[in-house]
C-alpha cells in the first residue's frame, strides 16, 4: 500500500502539538520559524530535536550557526506562530527578544526556552533534523496555557 502526502498529512494533524518558534544567530543576522516538529532525545547529556524543511529560506542559517534556541509559544503567541511561518520580512521587527549563553534569540512571553549549541545535523527526507545540546533552559512564565495546534488550528486546553 502507497502513502501519498495528503493521507499522510491528514493522520499526522491528528496528534496534537504545542507550538514553538525556533531562533538562530548567524553571522549577527536573527533568523527564526515555527515549528512543532521539536521533541526531547536524551536525558544525558541533554539533548532536543527539531525538524526544519530543507527550502525553507533559513534552512542555511540554522545549519550553519552553531545554535538556536526552541520557544514554547503560548496560548496568547498564535500571532507570533503566523509571523514566523510566513515571509513578512523581518520576523523580529517589533517583537521582543533578548540572547541567552549561545546567542539565539529567547522571545518575551514565551512559555518557557531551551537554548541549545548545535550537536548533529542528519538527513530526514525533505526535512533536515537539528540536534541540539541544551546550554541553558527554563520557564519564563507560570501564568499561561500552551499554544496548541490540532488538525490544522490553534486549540486551547479548556
Amino acid at each position: 500500500m502507497s502513502v501519498n502526502s495528503d493521507q499522510f498529512r491528514d493522520v499526522m494533524g491528528r496528534f496534537a502539538t504545542g507550538v514553538t518558534v525556533v531562533t538562530t544567530v548567524n553571522q549577527g543576522r536573527l533568523d527564526g520559524f515555527t515549528a512543532s516538529s521539536f521533541s526531547s532525545v536524551s536525558l544525558d547529556p541533554p539533548l532536543v530535536l527539531v525538524c526544519i524543511g530543507k527550502d525553507a529560506t533559513c534552512h542555511d542559517a540554522f545549519s550553519n550557526s552553531g545554535c538556536f534556541a526552541i520557544n514554547i509559544l503560548s496560548a496568547e503567541q498564535a500571532d507570533l506562530s503566523v509571523r514566523f511561518s510566513s515571509d513578512v520580512g523581518d520576523r523580529f521587527d517589533s517583537v521582543a527578544h533578548k540572547p541567552w549563553v549561545t546567542g539565539a534569540p529567547i522571545l518575551e512571553g514565551a512559555l518557557a526556552a531551551i537554548d541549545c549549541k548545535l550537536h548533529a545535523l542528519y538527513e530526514g527526507g525533505d526535512h533536515s533534523i537539528l540536534v541540539g545540546r541544551v546550554e541553558r533552559l527554563g520557564p519564563i512564565r507560570e501564568d499561561a496555557e500552551p499554544l496548541i495546534y490540532y488538525r490544522g488550528a490553534y486549540r486551547s486546553i479548556s
